[in-house]
């Protein structure tokens, strides 16, 4: 059984922080480890104490005198976007029927699916994200290239076909009882097979007939384990084609909610433009509204209101959202976060952040017991911070005081440059290399 100790400055969240002076919501080990055996976390704390429990034949991996967390977690993104990230100046529904719809026609092709497949998990891997939910295309061929790219990987991703039956290119439409069967068909193939778990997929309200969101009805009932994910209130012309569609609803919330798709495995997409009734609606349901700060900027959609969800007490998580979103990088991504937050006058800690990224994000798909942090037990998904790759970053931490000053440089300035290596499962996956340094510096002290 494979055995490995990972040596750096070791941080892994137990709780939501609830203020910057907040220590208590994390384990921080200024010269800690993480002892991993059969791709599981055993234990993880001080280096003194968990190399004793290792003992002295353990293959030692330092990456002093950077920082070792969990493995970053995105929430929402679309696999077969990968070509169409950066398509120039559009909203919403022009973007998708100029430059998304087209791309994703490509997807019948299962040698360009599988192509595709291994580059987005290889960027995911190489910017620090072990765990990811995506959409793939209406193929069930684009289904297999994705679960396969990441069971060759041994990635633990969820994601699902979209259905779509209307409002979009002949070639990219199925039909209602197509998209149940091959749902279905793909459920059975990928749902718990290794790490893989499956999403049930209705794209959302506008490319989905009431007969297509029966059938989505239907697959969320018979499949109670599977994940639902959908888009909810990205754009206000959407909005108004949505409810437009189906003129019974008392909002765009209500469509979804009257075919008994909101629940705790429900992840809507965006979610800016919700009244208080909606948010209350996503709250009594468990459903998470999703955070896509860098697409919700380029689509020009719109600012999320974390607050209100806090004070609703609706869950939410944070994503990418690629293609729409600009990077892979859940670095960037909060800092894109931090910034829609001080428009809406909110406040986004450092911790808050990391948190986010890791327990945060597992929290809202129901894995924290696997996913997310570095207790016992966990999937050793692991990934090593360097808060000095980038020459500008360096210099601005020879005056970094503190871990939380440390913290908000990674994620204001750093990028996949940051990322030193990335461990699934407990293999190392290089995605940069092992960065090892001759003696540890000197860090800057906890908040």
């Amino acid at each position: 059984m494979s055995e490995r100790l990972i040596r750096g400055r070791v941080l892994t969240f137990v709780a939501e922080p609830q203020g910057i002076d907040d220590t208590a919501s994390y384990r921080y080990f200024e010269d800690g480890a993480v002892f991993v055996r059969g791709g599981k976390v055993v234990d993880a704390g001080d280096y003194a104490d968990i190399s004793k429990l290792a003992g002295a034949d353990v293959e030692v991996a330092d990456h002093r005198p950077n920082l070792v967390l969990p493995g970053l977690i995105d929430t929402h993104l679309h696999f077969p976007q990968t070509q169409a990230i950066a398509s120039y100046g559009a909203q919403l529904l022009e973007w998708l029927n100029t430059y998304i719809f087209v791309e994703e026609q490509k997807f019948a092709n299962t040698v360009h699916a599988a192509a595709v497949a291994d580059r987005f998990m290889d960027e995911l891997l190489s910017n620090g994200t072990t765990t990811a939910v995506a959409y793939c295309s209406v193929h069930p061929e684009s289904v297999d290239a994705y679960f396969s790219a990441a069971e060759a990987r041994g990635m633990r991703m969820i994601g699902g076909k979209v259905m779509m039956d209307r409002n979009a290119p002949d070639a990219l439409r199925d039909t209602p009882q197509q998209g149940y069967d091959e749902t279905k068909a793909l459920i059975e193939k990928w749902h718990g097979r290794g790490r893989a778990l499956y999403a049930i997929s209705p794209r959302f309200a506008i490319t989905s007939t009431p007969e297509q969101m029966e059938m989505s009805q239907a697959l969320v009932a018979e499949h109670p384990s599977c994940y639902v994910q959908t888009h909810l209130s990205e754009n206000q012309d959407e909005i108004a084609f949505a409810t437009s569609l189906y003129p019974e609803a008392k909002d765009y919330t209500d469509i979804y909610a009257r075919y008994g798709l909101l629940n705790e495995r429900m992840l809507l997409g965006h979610c800016i433009h919700l009244s208080d009734r909606e948010i209350s609606v996503l709250a009594e349901t468990g459903s998470v509204g999703v955070f896509c700060p860098t697409s919700n900027l380029f689509l020009g959609s719109g600012l999320f209101d974390r607050d209100r969800f806090d004070k609703l007490g609706a869950r939410w998580s944070v994503a990418t959202d690629v293609g729409g979103g600009t990077s892979f990088s859940m670095l960037e991504t909060m800092d894109e976060a931090y910034k829609v937050l001080h428009l809406r006058g909110q406040k986004l800690t450092p911790f808050n952040s990391f948190y986010r990224m890791t327990l945060g994000n597992a929290r809202a798909l129901g894995l924290e017991e696997k996913i997310g942090s570095l207790h016992a037990g966990a999937d050793a998904d692991i990934v090593v911070l360097d808060s000095s790759a980038k020459p500008a970053m360096e210099y601005r931490m020879r005056v970094a005081k503190s871990l939380m000053e440390e913290l908000f440089i990674l994620q204001t300035m750093g990028d996949d440059r940051c990322v030193a290596e990335v461990y699934v499962a407990g293999k190392a996956m290089k995605a940069k290399g092992v960065k090892r340094a001759a003696a540890p510096s000197r860090s800057p002290e906890p908040a």
